[in-house]
């Protein structure tokens, strides 16, 4: 069995989709935390990693293109957090049980990045007034009007997940958007 070291920051962020796969498919790993913090809530210029800093510093990040979070496994590092998920639901058969319930999962999963896009073109209006407007927006209408397609498009199945007859990649990251605390 190979070993797996998953490294982020303390937060959920970028890797809890990955975190909760592997705890779904029962597999051990190492889930590795870098600190990170704020000299001021909520300032991002002010954000302190010293961890992240050091290892960048040093090349340790390299492979992951300086960013986190990286996946290692036997001592193989693999960076950028969608092809990490989709790496580990394929070696632990979170991908579906053949080729068609496979793509329709990487579907599902393209949807929610779209969905998050939106938000963040949301938030990017040009003042606070457009954006609150925005956001307000696209939580009333966007989001539902969106998640109604979306909903259109889970193929027909036995229930009670979204593709297919197990829990898969597409179930986890639906939960992670829309009803994890």
């Amino acid at each position: 069995m190979p070993t797996y070291k998953l490294c982020y920051f303390d937060i959920r962020g970028l890797a809890e989709v990955s975190r909760w796969m592997f705890k779904v498919a029962k597999v051990d790993f190492e889930d590795y935390r870098l600190s990170i913090a704020f000299g001021t809530p909520g300032d991002f210029s002010t954000i302190i990693r010293p961890e992240f800093d050091a290892a960048k510093a040093s090349g340790e990040l390299a492979a992951s293109l300086g960013k986190l979070p990286y996946l290692e496994v036997d001592g193989v590092k693999i960076g950028q957090s969608k092809a990490i998920e989709r790496f580990i639901a394929r070696e632990f058969g979170l991908m579906g049980s053949n080729p068609v319930e496979a793509v329709q999962i990487d579907q599902l999963c393209e949807t929610i990045i779209d969905f998050k896009a939106a938000y963040n073109k949301a938030k990017g209006a040009s003042d606070a007034v457009e954006t609150e407007a925005a956001v307000t927006k696209y939580f009333a209408e966007d989001l539902a009007a969106s998640l109604a397609l979306a909903e259109k498009s889970i193929p027909a199945g036995p229930g009670p997940f979204l593709v297919g007859s197990k829990v898969s990649y597409a179930d986890l990251v639906f939960y992670m958007f829309l009803a994890s605390p």
